[in-house]
């Protein structure tokens, strides 16, 4: 496709302010050229991808572990080994007994499903690419730089917000859900700071992963789609954060880059989904690992998933202000300390390439390792 034609076309999908969904609604019966993705260089996942909820009695098959938080009780230095573990290779992992309630998790993604459900003239509104809006729903953050578009529709909010602001469905249970889960991010530092043999407190406070107070929501919304072999929910990525968690659906299609293969992440009930992010990788000097990840598209027959994720990162003025690098006694040091800013303004600018943003701030004497 000719430049002009695709950027055209870009503009033409972006003005409608409708998404993906605004497609669906319409009847299209095949994914536009815009949102073709070239073919996959890497294996094919292993178990197949759930696409209706799994049976809750029995153990899902997958290589990312399910942590029991419950276990600190009695097990304080097991439950550490095991977040470890995942955080040192899969950089993925589930996490049950949480303490989120289970009937605010339903909500959340009931309140997602009907914002986007709701006709194309109430969502238009909140339809925005000023990065200025506390809350601003869009199609493709980097719609006008990456190099294909994915199936996906997001609501954004840069929590806390004016509730004004806030469209009406998601008012109630999505701040409630960022709250409850911002605790559940600072216990979970706390667990990855004792993995890395410091004081409990130390990422949240010595290191400052959590300044600013507040949590970044990514709600999801990914329509069935006509051809789904052409496109994807969500292109290989890793996330710009410390640290990140995720409420996702029964719907499945969720997968994890693990040793040049794709690795399904499978819904289990009740259960959050945690991985670490950039910053952490960064500030861990790559003794955790932020993976690269995806979402497939959803077939036709399929229901729509829905996902609400929670980006723990610095925000308010300590963003463009605390500078962040490797723990001094992690040596040596294998990149140079940027700003969440910084860092963020690189990863938005260039979109989700397939390439990863920590490259961009890998010292030059660093090695080079294989995650």
């Amino acid at each position: 496709m000719a430049c002009s034609d695709r950027l055209s076309q870009l503009k033409a999908f972006d003005d409608t302010k409708a998404g993906v969904k605004g497609l669906v609604d319409a009847g299209v019966a095949a994914v536009p050229p815009i949102f073709h993705h070239p073919p996959d260089p890497h294996a094919a996942p292993v178990p197949p991808i759930f696409h209706h909820p799994p049976d809750p009695h029995a153990a899902p098959a997958s290589a990312i572990p399910v942590v029991d938080l419950a276990a600190a009780a009695n097990d304080r230095a097991g439950l550490v080994a095991q977040v470890r573990a995942a955080a040192e290779t899969l950089g993925f992992f589930q996490v049950v007994n949480h303490g989120v309630p289970a009937e605010l998790l339903a909500e959340t993604l009931a309140s997602v499903k009907r914002f986007n459900e709701e006709p194309a003239e109430a969502k238009r509104p909140y339809y925005s690419r000023d990065p200025a809006r506390r809350v601003r729903y869009q199609s493709n953050f980097d719609l006008f730089h990456a190099p294909a578009a994915s199936w996906r529709d997001t609501l954004f909010l840069e929590l806390p917000a004016p509730e004004e602001e806030i469209p009406p469905a998601c008012r109630g249970a999505v701040p409630e859900y960022a709250r409850e889960a911002r605790g559940l991010g600072a216990r979970l530092l706390e667990l990855l700071s004792e993995a890395l043999g410091l004081h409990a407190r130390y990422l949240e406070h010595d290191a400052g992963c959590l300044d600013g107070g507040g949590v970044a929501v990514g709600c999801h919304y990914y329509p069935p789609c006509p051809e789904p072999h052409l496109t994807l929910g969500t292109a290989k990525h890793s996330d710009p954060s410390f640290l990140t968690v995720l409420l996702q659906d029964g719907v499945g299609g969720l997968q994890v880059l693990v040793g040049g293969r794709w690795v399904d992440v499978p819904p289990v009930p009740g259960a959050l989904v945690v991985n670490i992010g950039d910053l952490l990788q960064l500030v861990s000097n790559d003794r955790f690992k932020s993976v690269e990840h995806r979402v497939v598209a959803t077939s036709p027959a399929a229901a729509a998933r829905v996902s609400a994720a929670c980006f723990f990162r610095t925000t308010g003025a300590a963003a463009s202000t605390r500078a962040y690098g490797p723990i001094t006694t992690l040596k040596p040091p294998r990149y140079r300390s940027v700003t969440m800013a910084e860092f963020l303004g690189y990863y938005k600018g260039k979109g989700l390439d397939g390439r990863s943003a920590l490259d961009r701030f890998r010292l030059p004497s660093s090695d080079d390792p294989c995650i």
